[in-house]
């Protein structure tokens, strides 16, 4: 599948390569986390931290069963890691976020690696209604 350039995408990556410049790999992702936050309002970036991803269990809505590391411009999440290596659990919890938070598309960013896109994998939205 072929994935279209997005300036969003782009900016957010250059924060991301920004904070993983200066700090390198090897932190926790918390300290990933917050300069990464730093850096978002340094570019004046309109984003949201740690947002509450919602389920709703037999037929009982939980608002805030997760929370996503950040929402950009309320259409991309952007997730983050400081593993090893991303696993397939990875990429299904990014796009489970996706689908429950009904968003066009999410990078997933592991600081844990010697080059930066290394570590970046980007998913396009998925269809956010239950197959039948």
């Amino acid at each position: 599948m072929l994935i279209r350039p997005n300036p969003l995408v782009s900016e957010v990556l250059g924060c991301a390569i920004a904070v993983h410049q200066e700090l390198g790999p090897g932190l926790l992702e918390s300290a990933y986390v917050r300069c990464l936050q730093l850096q978002f309002q340094s570019a004046g970036l309109p984003f949201a931290a740690e947002v509450p991803v919602p389920i709703v269990f037999q037929d009982t809505a939980i608002p805030c069963a997760y929370r996503a590391d950040f929402v950009i411009q309320d259409t991309l999440l952007v997730e983050l890691k400081s593993v090893s290596r991303l696993e397939r659990v990875h990429h299904a919890q990014v796009l489970t976020y996706l689908r429950l938070l009904r968003l066009t598309e999410s990078l997933l960013i592991n600081f844990n690696v010697p080059l930066l896109k290394q570590g970046v994998r980007r998913f396009p939205s998925v269809d956010p209604r239950p197959s039948t």
